[in-house]
């Protein structure tokens, strides 16, 4: 159910589409977030859109200190009283346009997550964010639209495999860990949701990785074209060299080729 003490007296809550507000109230749900994140002791933990505060809850005694961005004001007071003389910290402010690196620094911790109930239209500017800030979560769980997280997480050879799963698994380990009803929200969504985790990883060595990306958007330019018709602006030989190393040639598609290998042939490109 929802906080009617946060919301006010008669729990009624002005929801905004434009911060596409959608309340998790299936306490199962909830309490397998807290059980999948397996958060560890001297932790500091990153909440992006409390909400209500029915995450915000729970993550507080599993952690040492929350960070908790709200972009509406109207939730502030609440949530203020709420935790009150608690280890959550309530932030005022889009979390995009935040220096995340100052808001962590006056904290000690062993462990960060990033742990967030996120609007739809924005899942992929705020992971970016997250890897732009070189704050280094060691695990971040995202409630996302269902077909975002069989994006996120899909392998190559698989229809939902792309140039964004490319560069998130460049930084990530990425996997879906359960669907979530959109029965589980008020008001609901028109679309189920799922559960992502991204855990942290040794990276590939890529000398400039901007140039890396742009050459993996390069290889998906064109989704129904080879290899050979995506990448005909570098040197095909190189590429062929490589592929043909994995049993593949250049009329394969972008979709089937693994991070491993994009790495290995901007490698050899460069």
């Amino acid at each position: 159910m929802l906080n009617t003490q946060l919301l006010g007296g008669d729990g009624m809550h002005n929801f905004k589409k434009k911060y596409g507000q959608n309340f998790l109230r299936d306490e199962s749900v909830l309490t397998r977030i807290i059980e999948e994140a397996s958060i560890e002791e001297d932790s500091l933990i990153i909440e992006i859109g409390p909400g209500d505060g029915a995450l915000t809850d729970k993550l507080k005694d599993v952690s040492k200190n929350v960070i908790s961005y709200e972009i509406d004001n109207e939730l502030i007071d609440g949530l203020n009283n709420r935790f009150k003389n608690t280890n959550v910290e309530i932030i005022l402010d889009d979390f995009l346009d935040r220096n995340i690196k100052e808001d962590i620094n006056k904290y000690n911790y062993k462990n960060l997550y990033v742990i967030a109930n996120i609007p739809y239209y924005i899942t992929t500017p705020i992971v970016e964010h997250i890897i732009n800030s070189k704050i280094n979560p060691k695990k971040i769980l995202l409630m996302v639209q269902k077909e975002v997280a069989d994006r996120f997480s899909a392998v190559p050879g698989e229809k939902d495999y792309s140039s964004i799963t490319v560069y998130l698994n460049y930084y990530y380990t990425i996997k879906k860990l359960f669907n979530v009803s959109r029965h589980s929200f008020y008001p609901e969504p028109n679309v189920d949701s799922a559960i992502i985790c991204f855990e942290s990883k040794e990276r590939i060595p890529i000398d400039d990785e901007d140039k890396f990306f742009k050459f993996v958007r390069d290889s998906f330019r064109f989704k129904r074209k080879t290899i050979k018709n995506n990448l005909s602006n570098y040197d095909l030989k190189i590429v062929e060299k490589v592929l043909k190393k994995h049993d593949m040639d250049l009329t394969v598609r972008a979709e089937k080729i693994s991070l491993e290998i994009f790495a290995e042939i901007y490698n050899e490109i460069k």
